[in-house]
């Protein structure tokens, strides 16, 4: 256990220390405070892991991260089984993002797509669906980013090929995006 905690502690380290993340992340905050502002969407999704974090998030921005504020326009894609089994059953999985991008996407939108290998199709389908569409996109991965680097206007790679260690690494960036969205929503609040 040690050692795996002293690598978890080593890895958050390498992400303080990276100022290319660092600018992406206070970009990525602007950005969707600005747009969560005028009550433009961000759609969420993942697959596995990446689907309870897409909830994670969504949750925190709907509801409230630490202070009572306005509900925010973010919808989690993963979340509607219906939806979900209906489309993969009769179409398949792959586009099942895709289809509810399309369906509840709106220009100077943001999507968020989380896969931690950075190659899940249906998060790819989902990302090129919202570029053409006007939609800005956010790609959280690891492993170098994978094939989603392509597809995403922001990309937060942290620097795991491993996927617990990813997941580890996802949850403090995007609280701290959530954090972050909460305060410039909120001028009232403290630090």
């Amino acid at each position: 256990m040690k050692k795996q905690l002293e690598n978890q502690i080593n890895l958050l380290k390498s992400i303080i220390k990276n100022t290319d993340l660092q600018i992406t992340v206070a970009s990525i905050i602007e950005e969707l405070s600005d747009i969560l502002s005028r009550g433009l969407p961000l759609l969420v999704f993942g697959n596995g892991g990446s689907a309870a974090d897409a909830l994670h998030i969504s949750g925190e921005l709907v509801g409230k991260f630490y202070e009572n504020r306005k509900a925010l326009n973010v919808a989690c894609l993963n979340s509607n089984a219906i939806i979900m089994t209906a489309w993969a059953n009769d179409f398949n999985y792959d586009t099942v993002f895709e289809r509810q991008v399309k369906a509840n996407g709106v220009k100077g939108g943001f999507v968020w797509g989380i896969s931690t290998s950075g190659n899940s199709k249906s998060v790819i389908l989902g990302l090129q669906a919202a570029q053409v569409m006007g939609m800005k996109t956010i790609g959280m991965t690891g492993n170098s980013g994978g094939l989603i680097q392509k597809y995403s206007n922001f990309l937060i790679d942290v620097p795991s090929s491993e996927t617990p260690r990813i997941q580890e690494l996802h949850i403090p960036i995007y609280h701290y995006i959530c954090q972050g969205i909460e305060k410039n929503l909120s001028p009232n609040l403290s630090n």
